[in-house]
This record gives C-alpha cells, structure tokens and sequence, in this order.
C-alpha cells in the first residue's frame, strides 16, 4: 500500500514581521502544504501566529526573536511526522556555526531529521542515519549567500531539498 505524501515548507531566519514580507514563492508553496516548520529567527510574533494559523506548524524561537516570540515558542521541538522522528531547533543561544551540527546532535536522541537554523547557509546532510536539514534564510538576511527555504516530501521515505529563490 502505497503511503500519503506529506508535503512539509521548511523555513528558518526569515527576520521579519509577517507573511507579506516573504517572497512570493514561498507563500504560494504554503498554500500547498501539509506542514510548516520554522526553525527560529522570525523577530516579530506577528509571523509566529500567521504561520500558525497556517494549520500544522513546529516552531522554535531563536536567538534574535523577541521575548513575544520566546513566550510562545519553545528552544526546541521533537515529534513524529509521517513515521519519522523529527528534532527542530535553532539553536537559541546562537554563537558561531562550527561545529554547529554536533553540537545540535546531542540535544535529540534517536530522531531521523533534524532541522535547524541559525547559519543562515542551506545544508542537505546525511550523516549516520540522520538528516540534517538546514534551509537557509527565507529572506536572504546576512549572511545567507541567497534567499532560500526547504523542502520535505515525506512517504516511505524523505525526499529533502533546497529551494534557492
């Protein structure tokens, strides 16, 4: 029997306010999709509840949200989507990327995916088992090398990819 697709937007330092602010594309792909995933960095809790109302959304808040955002958000996320154990977070307390995946690793057990953001750098990675799935800025803040969020087809298995806008 073949499975359902779910069909998941992955976004992460978006830096803005609302919905209207982000690029077009993306708002077009929320409206096909399952779920949403916001790995921190919004700013604004505007975003938080638009995405939110969105339907099926995971957030995390990140280092530079407001005490709004952190009031509504938790540091990290863990849950199972599609029969796949899925760790999100930012990770809040900031800090330089090196190493950043180790780092993010000891903060989840046994999990499949693991979404993060903070580097504002896209990253499709499988490493032991486990893939880390970073999608960059969805408004190209800096230092993001361009605009981009992901995206997660999840059946059988997960298909990942980044979108460059």
């Amino acid at each position: 029997m073949k499975l359902v697709m779910i069909k998941v937007v992955v976004l992460s330092d978006s830096h803005t306010s609302s919905l209207d602010s982000l690029p077009s594309k993306i708002l077009d792909e929320l409206s096909g999709a399952d779920w949403v995933i916001h790995a921190g960095d919004f700013t604004e809790d505007r975003l938080v509840k638009e995405l939110k109302a969105h339907g099926n959304f995971k957030g995390v808040h990140g280092n530079m949200d407001s005490p709004s955002v952190k009031a509504l958000l938790p540091e990290t996320e863990l849950f199972e989507l599609g029969g796949f154990l899925v760790g999100v977070c930012h990770p809040a307390e900031g800090g330089p990327p090196i190493r950043i995946e180790s780092r993010i690793r000891e903060r989840f057990g046994s999990v499949n995916i693991i979404v993060y953001g903070h580097t504002h750098k896209p990253k499709k990675e499988v490493r032991e088992g486990i893939l880390y799935f970073n999608p960059g800025s969805a408004t190209g803040a800096w230092p993001a090398p361009y605009a981009s969020y992901g995206i997660l087809e999840i059946r059988e298995a997960v298909e990942a990819k980044i979108v460059r806008l």
